[in-house]
């Protein structure tokens, strides 16, 4: 028997001006103990989502429940949840240690137990020893380590957090990424986190939910988000995609075979169904990708191609290619490999068609 789910969504849709949907028909459940990450574009609902979730903005219909029982008239200093923002919302004016005390405070508990409890918080977040610092003499970094102590001090049931690192940079951003997936795994608490960073996603989460238009696209683990996308959209918006136009020829139950402009017929998995005549793209990760250099076609699932140039990123190379009547292709190669190409020289690229997605 499947446990009850900690928050459900049930048929939940939102409108600020009465006619154009922000979120639309939701139905979603966010287990207990998961780290539940809501991806994508800006205006895609997410965000929306997190605030309808949090009370701060109420569903037009619909109803959120929480283990089993409707909140969606509960205000949000009723809900128990723990909430960080981009900003992090301190209070300039009060220390380290009176601003995590706040929501201890808000709840009439008493000072040694307090007192108690923002210790602990703040030897959480690898910050004890600094409650009597102002926010202004702190770093980027170490006021989110403040505003998650403030979100966790109260022992909440739910912790959300919507774009809490996008004011660091690159390199403290990897490590606060890091920091939070160790967190949540000591601490076994359900997070709720709201990006549209896709590596941030990748790196953190045990479940993302895909957001555009107001809608889910897909909602899976990121191994599958990744390798297995739904539809179009996902392909293209979670990491790289090297994309192919072309038209369906054949098909089978699960494979399809397609045209190029150029005449180049490829073989490929039919994700969504299409039918002989539909016009298509076919896509494959640029890293799944094989080059050939040799003059004659290597194997079936191969195009040509002349290699543009090559830019190097640390942990691979990666090459942009022009494929006829087709826009500019990615491929992804290794550093360790033996032979790097030159720019304008002829290449074969092969996409194996097990990894080559056709979606409509």
């Amino acid at each position: 028997m499947t446990a009850t789910p900690l928050v459900t969504f049930e048929k939940v849709q939102k409108t600020y001006d009465g006619h154009s949907l922000v979120v639309r028909d939701l139905n979603l459940e966010i287990q207990q103990g998961e780290f539940l990450t809501l991806l994508g574009p800006s205006g895609s609902g997410k965000t929306t989502t997190l605030m309808m979730l949090a009370g701060f903005e109420s569903p037009t219909s619909g109803e959120i429940k929480l283990a089993g029982r409707p909140i969606t008239r509960t205000p949000p200093h009723k809900r128990n949840f723990g909430m960080v923002f981009q900003n992090y919302a301190l209070f300039p004016h009060m220390t380290v240690a009176q601003n995590v005390a706040y929501p201890l405070q808000v709840r009439k508990m008493l000072a040694d137990e307090c007192d108690l409890k923002v210790k602990r918080a703040l030897e959480m977040v690898q910050m004890g020893g600094m409650g009597a610092r102002y926010p202004a003499q702190l770093s980027g970094g170490q006021q989110q380590r403040v505003a998650l102590a403030r979100a966790l001090v109260f022992d909440p049931q739910l912790v959300l957090m919507d774009e809490p690192l996008g004011a660091l940079d690159k390199q403290l951003r990897e490590h606060m990424q890091i920091e939070l997936k160790q967190l949540h795994r000591e601490l076994g608490l359900t997070f709720v986190y709201v990006t549209h960073d896709q590596s941030e996603a990748l790196t953190m989460s045990d479940r993302v939910a895909v957001f555009n238009d107001g809608e889910i696209q897909q909602i899976d683990v990121v191994t599958n988000l990744y390798e297995t996308p739904s539809n179009r959209f996902v392909a293209n918006f979670v990491g790289d995609n090297t994309v192919f136009n072309a038209t369906v020829t054949t098909t089978t139950a699960q494979h399809c075979e397609v045209r190029l402009p150029c005449g180049t017929l490829m073989t490929g998995l039919n994700v969504n169904g299409v039918h002989t005549g539909a016009k298509v793209q076919a896509c494959a990760r640029p890293e799944r990708i094989v080059i050939h250099t040799g003059q004659n076609k290597p194997c079936d699932n191969s195009i040509r191609a002349v290699l543009n140039d090559v830019m190097y990123f640390g942990d691979h190379l990666r090459l942009r290619c022009t494929v006829q009547e087709q826009e500019e292709a990615t491929v992804k190669i290794p550093l360790s490999s033996m032979t790097v190409p030159t720019p304008g020289q002829a290449l074969w690229l092969h996409l194996p068609p097990e990894h080559m997605r056709v979606y409509r």
